[in-house]
């Protein structure tokens, strides 16, 4: 009888010590998802600041190029309010393709590709989108290994108890894929 309350003992520690340790796993990874999706928004506040800038600029070389201008402001003031990876490809998106759009029109200027301050910024900006790739990378390689731990068993059970949900990954719209046309 001793025996049996002992043997049923260690198999409860053991259960607990078991679920601590799959819940403190999934805790782990959901905090270095978080962190991974910080530095995605470190880069893109960093590419919101050199923007206006940019825009800036151009405008006093760029009188008739409005539409242009306000895409790109646009595009910049979706991606600042963005709040989900999904909401965030949109708008990375829609403002790549402004941000080409806005290189096709500066192109025809050859004095702003002359002027330093642009070629600084646009240095600059490509700099960050680096970056940001490598951060976008980074995220859905975090991404990947949290949801691939909790959807295996037995941490599929813990993390349906205790609520650990999939995350989704950074995803480029279907528009992304297909090469821009650019004339010269």
């Amino acid at each position: 009888m001793i025996l049996l309350s002992a043997i049923t003992i260690i198999i409860a520690i053991l259960i607990v010590l078991f679920l601590i340790f799959v819940y403190n796993q999934l805790t782990k990874s959901r905090i270095l998802l978080k962190e991974a999706w910080s530095g995605i928004g470190t880069f893109l506040q960093q590419r919101n600041d050199v923007i206006p800038s940019l825009v800036e600029i151009v405008k006093g070389y760029v009188e008739h190029e409005n539409k242009t201008l306000v895409e790109v402001t646009k595009w910049r003031n979706k991606s600042a309010m963005a709040t989900s990876p999904a909401e965030q490809s949109e708008a990375s998106a829609g403002l790549n393709k402004a941000l080409l759009d806005f290189y096709q029109v500066s192109e025809q200027y050859p004095e702003l590709k002359a002027n330093e301050n642009f070629m600084h910024l646009q240095n600059e900006l490509t700099e960050i989108e680096v970056k940001l790739n490598n951060s976008r990378r980074y995220y859905n390689g975090t991404v990947r290994e949290y949801n691939q731990q909790r959807a295996v068993f037995p941490q599929n059970i813990i993390a349906s108890l205790f609520n650990f949900l999939p995350e989704e990954f950074f995803e480029e719209e279907e528009s992304a894929k297909i090469a821009p046309k650019i004339n010269f």
